[in-house]
């Protein structure tokens, strides 16, 4: 039976159906995306491919020498490692809102974007910089211990990672939810009332990236900036790592606008509830994902669930 031949009730019942099969449908590619997820090419051979040549060696270890350094070294690895998760959402978020018939007005728009998106992140990355300098080597983040055996054990910092990861990630599906009217979002007053609030607080998610951040080149960063005790260098490297990290997403998207000449961000539009659901598959996929690759594998790493191994990952 056709959607021509459905009775209003019938439509309307195929319409209810729709939102959750866009959910589990998200929810599925996210757990698939966690299970093969490679740290490695993420890190490695990404990140390091583009940062390594500027800094004469491997980003995770490189010897930070002065607070011009380590700004700079700030910047380029938050760029480097734009390919998280949790940029899906200044993804989707950018997408939608660009979509203007002259290119001024794209560029003006998007610039508007960026600008409360990084107002966001420097609040929540920067004072977590202050933090972090303030406690020192107190936080998990910076901590060597493990828990269980002191070699193989888990590290404490992945407990961090997890709990931070998987909060994260329990945002993002709920406002993937909330785009589909499927859960009741308590900020919506906020984000009606004070339009671009919303991009402050999606920046602010992508600030929190840094709380729990396993990247090698940030706690080679996050140690030198605790060795200085200047709370001010570290509010700034850190916000640069999330500006870095923002501005990497932007070119990204920037290409594909080019790319393809603004249809992608039209073909948004041009339907209604259609860039409402592009962005609730994307927050439910990348909180799926958080929740998944860092909650789930922690309790697989601490033995108390299974976990997939690819090979190579293993």
């Amino acid at each position: 039976m056709t959607n021509a031949s459905l009775s209003p009730a019938g439509e309307r019942a195929d319409n209810e159906r729709r939102p959750w099969r866009l959910v589990l449908l998200s929810g599925l590619a996210g757990v698939v995306l966690a299970v093969v997820w490679s740290p490695r090419l993420v890190d490695k051979v990404i990140a390091g491919g583009l940062a390594n040549p500027l800094f004469g060696g491997d980003i995770s270890e490189v010897a930070i020498t002065g607070a011009g350094m380590a700004t700079v070294f700030a910047f380029v690895t938050g760029a480097a490692g734009m390919f998280t998760a949790c940029n899906v959402a200044v993804f989707s978020a950018l997408a939608p809102m660009t979509a203007q018939r002259s290119a001024r007005g794209q560029a003006v728009t998007m610039l508007r974007a960026v600008g409360l998106l990084m107002a966001g992140a420097v609040l929540v990355s920067g004072l977590y910089g202050v933090l972090g300098v303030l406690i020192g080597t107190d936080l998990p983040q910076l901590s060597t211990v493990r828990i269980g055996d002191p070699v193989t054990g888990v590290p404490v910092r992945s407990v961090q990672s997890g709990v931070v990861f998987g909060l994260i990630g329990v945002i993002m599906v709920w406002r993937g939810l909330a785009y589909l009217r499927l859960a009741r979002n308590p900020l919506d007053g906020v984000f009606r009332r004070h339009p671009g609030s919303e991009l402050v607080f999606l920046g602010g998610l992508v600030g929190a990236y840094l709380i729990g951040r396993p990247f090698g080149p940030f706690r080679n960063l996050f140690e030198y900036a605790v060795s200085t005790e200047n709370p001010f260098l570290g509010f700034a490297t850190f916000a640069l790592q999330s500006v870095g990290n923002i501005v990497g997403v932007v070119l990204i998207f920037v290409v594909i606008m080019v790319l393809t000449r603004g249809r992608f961000q039209r073909w948004l539009t041009d339907e209604p509830g259609r860039a409402a659901r592009f962005s609730a598959a994307a927050f439910i996929v990348a909180g799926m994902f958080f929740v998944v690759y860092w909650t789930v594998k922690l309790g697989t790493r601490l033995g108390h669930l299974w976990w997939p191994v690819m090979p190579y990952n293993s």
